[in-house]
């Protein structure tokens, strides 16, 4: 009884290959362990796998700045190979070491090279190419044109993995080539690898051969059916059957197993039961589960997978899930199963490239170890190369899967009509509020005769029905005709607005913002030399119809548009008279405004006493911010009444005697000179002619004694000098003189 008991559980745990191939359209082959799917294949007709299949091409493109190859191999699209992925002895010139190397020197557009497949076409990618060929064999895998290629399979560890490079070092391999132990080749004899070695040697001579001879594009070598790689890759010693349900299949699998592996000849079956094989083991329902976006848990949580373009996002659900006793043991239970059927669909539905899932929060940092460790655990079954990463403090966990084949979503599923991939579809009241106003845009452009709506059925009816008074007032408004067509076939994403206009030109609009125009005359069509399409909403404006423009000096504006330049003047020496600017409340009256401060060739200078009196005041200023202590008090004005100066003569006692004639010579030119009021009524003189009684100071540093020249002297001024500047009628300061009363 116990005896009877063990051996019903091993029926149910065994595990077992399952092909369906009753269809011609379709081949499917599922892995089972016991009545539970864990891998599963679907191959169609009308698909064609290119993966791993050899081909000859040559080079169409070379591009530096992607630091790649373009190559044509016979499919729509050319193939991608990087410059790392080419062998060296396809460069034509050997690259100087040390240099950036530039691959346009190294290859040549047209030359002839042998790739091998490594990606699918996807999308609007091409497939990924490399030189370095791999020919998959049942034990190992064999690399004939790398020679540092080789190894052994990382889930090959401890005392298997130093005997399995023992038997390396034994095998008989052709020069420039190197082996990847697979799996499988665990515990085999020296006679089993050294066999299939042969075996994929021989293969790799007939493609040589083959590639000399056959002129590119061509398939040189293809890959080996789905059903050959299942048995190749997943037939192992705990694989108790191999069960097939087509006749035909059954006979080429027999055939192909007593080459690879005879031993196993006896586990391969004929299934003959009216009953559907998927049926029978109860797995149709977990292929359809495959299919679908929600998978369920056995605790009563969701599963909730959605493709995107950058990657997969898997969030998970507790759902019904109320079994547990608070809410951080049901987040983990749902949890632990969520990772071990993540790991099961990943396999199922082949999922590759970035992935994240968004597991139930949890406050333990142990719960959260806990489901990252199930998820390692998981994928550990798993024969493609996975990523796992921690849980991030968002919940969020990140992993990458290496991509075997296309995805069930790729292979099996294309965009919806409908929604164009979105999946939603616009409502009626939104789709005709749209197209209503698309119309009145069009209506409103020049030269348009009328409007031609293809919308679907249901917004035609809004429109005819809700917005029909709006309708007429743009007819009316714009004097053009309005054409709603109803199209049933069409989804409520697609529409087409047409604008016709008085030349007959169609412009066409689609729902994506496309215009498509359509003319009478072809040399519409040609554009311009360069290529671009003008654009032909608007009629250029005429010269003629310039005239019977109305604004002020139209013809006076264009002409002043399209005239030269004009020529600068020479500026005359005369001084224009500006009116006089009024001062501002932060400076004096009788500081003069910036255009005045600059000095003129002609201009008439200022009189040598109010020159000095500028000067005394820049030297206060400056005296007063060297100095720490206050200065002294100095006389406020430079001018000197007759009174005040013999006072002054009294009380100093040591002077010197230029600077007394000089201060006379001084009194002399002010009592002269008018007053300022007199000086205004006078006419201004055009030529100045120097103050012979001026006296030059030339500025030297602080400290240094100043050297006076007197000028009265010099009878005849030079040239140079003639011109009165502000340096020429410095004085003495009145202090540097005057000595302090004891």
């Amino acid at each position: 009884m116990f005896l009877s008991c063990c051996l019903r559980k091993k029926k149910v745990t065994m595990k077992r290959i399952l092909i369906n191939a009753t269809q011609q359209e379709e081949l499917r082959v599922a892995m089972v362990d016991g009545q539970k799917l864990y891998n599963l294949d679907i191959e169609y007709a009308s698909g064609s796998h290119k993966k791993n299949n050899i081909y000859k091409g040559k080079i169409t493109r070379i591009e530096p700045s992607l630091d790649s190859i373009f190559v044509d191999f016979g499919s729509e699209k050319n193939g991608f190979l990087p410059f790392r992925e080419v062998s060296r002895e396809y460069y034509l010139t050997e690259p100087i070491p040390g240099d950036k190397h530039n691959i346009k020197n190294l290859f040549e557009e047209g030359q002839e090279i042998v790739v091998q497949v490594v990606k699918e076409e996807r999308g609007t990618k091409g497939a990924a190419l490399t030189t370095y060929l791999s020919l998959a064999g049942r034990f190992m895998v064999f690399k004939p044109n790398n020679p540092k290629g080789g190894g052994i399979s990382r889930k090959i560890t401890g005392r298997e993995r130093l005997d399995t490079f023992e038997l390396l070092d034994q095998l008989d391999q052709p020069d420039g080539s190197s082996i990847i132990v697979r799996t499988a080749g665990v515990g085999r004899s020296l006679i089993e690898l050294q066999w299939d070695l042969n075996y994929l040697a021989g293969i790799w001579d007939s493609i040589k051969k083959l590639a000399l001879d056959t002129k590119p594009p061509a398939l040189i070598f293809k890959e080996n059916s789905l059903i050959a790689r299942s048995m190749r890759d997943h037939l192992e010693d705990d694989v108790g059957e191999i069960i097939i349900d087509d006749e035909d299949t059954y006979e080429n699998s027999k055939k192909y197993i007593k080459q690879v592996s005879p031993k196993n000849l006896k586990k391969l079956k004929h299934y003959s039961e009216a009953t559907p094989l998927f049926t029978r083991f109860q797995i149709e329902n977990q292929i359809e589960s495959a299919y679908s976006n929600q998978v369920r848990l056995p605790s009563g949580g969701t599963v909730v997978i959605d493709y995107t373009e950058a990657l997969i996002s898997i969030d998970i659900n507790s759902g019904r899930a109320t079994k547990e006793s608070d809410i951080e043991s049901t987040a983990l239970q749902t949890n632990l199963e969520a990772a071990e059927e993540i790991a099961r669909q990943c396999r199922l539905r082949d999922m590759g490239g970035l992935i994240v899932i968004d597991f139930i929060d949890m406050r333990r940092y142990k719960n959260q170890k806990a489901v990252e460790n199930a998820m390692r655990s998981a994928v550990r079954k798993d024969r493609a190369r996975v990523s796992v990463g921690g849980i991030s403090r968002f919940g969020l966990m990140e992993m990458s899967r290496q991509r075997l084949r296309p995805s069930l979503d790729d292979s099996a599923y294309k965009i919806c009509p409908h929604c164009n991939g979105i999946g939603k579809v616009r409502s009626t009241e939104s789709l005709a509020l749209s197209v209503l106003r698309l119309v009145g845009e069009e209506a409103r452009k020049e030269k348009t005769k009328s409007v031609i709506a293809n919308i679907p059925s249901d917004a035609t009816n809004y429109l005819m029905n809700e917005k029909r008074e709006w309708i007429n007032e743009i007819e009316e408004r714009e004097k053009i005709d309005i054409v709603l067509t109803a199209d049933p076939e069409l989804s409520s994403v697609n529409f087409t607005i047409t604008r016709v206009r008085t030349d007959g030109t169609k412009i066409q609009h689609g729902s994506n913002n496309t215009q498509v125009h359509s003319h009478g005359n072809d040399r519409h069509r040609k554009g311009d030399e360069s290529g671009n399409r003008l654009n032909t909403d608007h009629e250029p404006v005429k010269a003629w119809d310039i005239e019977d423009m109305k604004g002020p000096n139209l013809m006076d504006k264009i002409k002043f548009w399209f005239a030269s330049p004009p020529k600068k003047k020479k500026t005359s020496t005369k001084r224009k008279q500006q009116p006089r600017k009024k001062p501002s409340e932060n400076r004096s009256r009788k500081q003069s405004s910036s255009s005045r401060r600059k000095t003129k060739p002609n201009r008439k200078p200022k009189s040598n006493a109010s020159r000095s009196e500028k000067e005394t005041k820049k030297q206060n200023n400056k005296s007063t911010k060297g100095n720490k202590r206050p200065p002294k008090k100095q006389p406020q004005s430079s001018k000197v009444k007759p009174d005040e100066k013999e006072n002054q003569k009294k009380t100093t006692k040591q002077t010197d005697k230029t600077s007394v004639k000089k201060n006379v010579k001084n009194k002399s030119d002010t009592a002269k000179k008018p007053t300022k009021k007199a000086e205004a009524k006078k006419p201004r003189k055009k030529n100045i002619k120097n103050d012979k009684s001026s006296s030059v100071k030339k500025k030297e540093p602080k400290g240094k004694v100043s050297k006076k020249v007197n000028v009265s002297d010099s009878k005849k001024p030079s040239k140079k000098n003639s011109k009165v500047s502000k340096a020429s009628t410095d004085k003495v300061l009145p202090w540097e003189d005057i000595v302090p009363p004891k």
